[in-house]
Parts: C-alpha cells; structure tokens; sequence
C-alpha cells in the first residue's frame, strides 16, 4: 500500500482562534503561536461564525461542552487540538468525540504548539482523504448494483445475461453517457413502466 506523502505546512499568516476562557494557559499558548506567525484570536465560551474562517483551532477540553462548536460533533472543518489539562477518560472521550486530531497538555509552558500544529493538519488531511476514498468506493458499490439491477431487467424480456449487458453498453453508447449513467436511466425508468430503451417494460398482454 502506497504510503501517504507527509506535507509541512507554511503556518505563517495563519489563523488561530483559542477557544479556552481567559486563562495564563491562552497567554502563554499566545505567545508561542505569535512567535511562529500566526494570528491569534481568543473567545470563549462559543465559537461563532468566524471560527469557518480559521485555520486551526484550539480548544480547552476541560470545560468543554457540547454545542459549543457551530457544526456537527465531530465533523470539524479545520484541524483543532484539545487542550487538556485533565487526563480523566471521560474528558478524553469527550475531547475526541468533539473531533480532536491534536492535544497539547496543561499548563502550557513555551514549546509544543507548533508540533501539535502540524500533527493536527496531517491528522486532518489523512481524516479527509480517508472520507474522499470511502465516499468513492461507495459511490462505485452503488453504480455496480444499479448496473446489475438494469441488467437483470433487461434480461427479463427474454435475453441472456450477455445479451442484456451489449444492449446496455449500445445504449450508452446511442445516448452519449457513461456505461453507468445508462444503467441508472433503466432502472429509474422502470418505475414508470418502460425500460429506459423507449419500449414500454414486461407486458403481460402480449405486448412487449
């Protein structure tokens, strides 16, 4: 299996917002992220909209509550790291339900930002590429089933299994769309009683 390339980023300019009532933890979190380049915003104890516009976020795990993030837990648009400075399990489980990729523990002192940074962003791009290939091979599950279901009822008007899948593959072909798109204009035509070819479906009169 073909290992993923690691990617460092270029955190300069970049947007923080901490997320973490006012605490000597912000200020030293501050001053280390300051000193890398990066724009700091504080809030607590919800983030508002602007939180779509950052690039990482830190948050104290601790207090943290749910509702406190303006999307789905655990769907997170941007890297976040937790900021933990109790070790209770529950508080962990909440923290990564939450969506963590990253923690960074308390107190903080003058170093360990910047490597829980850049683990967050690869966390975060190799969560997202996961979900990219799983949605594809999802969507090819379902363009195969979809093909053996326009298959199986084309062969119901009497041909074979080959024979169905030709006339499948003539009918992509005639109206210019992939092998798998014709395949979904035959079965989401079959509902209406015709077999997507222009000929109406299985007639048990004698038509057909």
């Amino acid at each position: 299996m073909k290992r993923r390339a690691i990617r460092i980023p270029e955190l300069g300019g970049a947007r923080v917002i901490i997320l973490h009532r006012p605490h000597p933890t912000v200020q030293a979190l501050s001053r280390q992220l300051t000193a890398i380049g990066l724009s700091v915003i504080q809030a607590w104890p919800e983030l508002g909209p602007e939180a779509l516009a950052a690039d990482y976020i830190f948050f104290d795990a601790d207090m943290g509550h749910d509702g406190m993030f303006p999307w789905d837990a655990g769907q997170p648009p941007i890297p976040m790291i937790a900021l933990i400075g109790s070790e209770a399990p529950g508080r962990i489980e909440w923290s990564l339900k939450a969506g963590a990729h990253a923690q960074l523990l308390k107190p903080v002192g003058d170093n360990g930002a910047y490597s829980a940074l850049l683990i967050a962003r690869d966390t975060f791009d190799a969560q997202r590429a996961l979900s990219v290939e799983i949605a594809d091979l999802r969507r090819r599950l379902e363009d195969r089933q979809t093909v053996v279901r326009a298959v199986t009822l084309l062969a119901a008007r009497g041909k074979t299994e080959v024979e169905a899948y030709a006339q499948l593959r003539q009918l992509a072909m005639a109206w210019r769309i992939s092998f798998e798109d014709a395949a979904a204009r035959i079965v989401a035509s079959h509902g209406a009683g015709r077999d997507g070819t222009g000929k109406d479906g299985d007639d048990r009169h004698g038509r057909g």
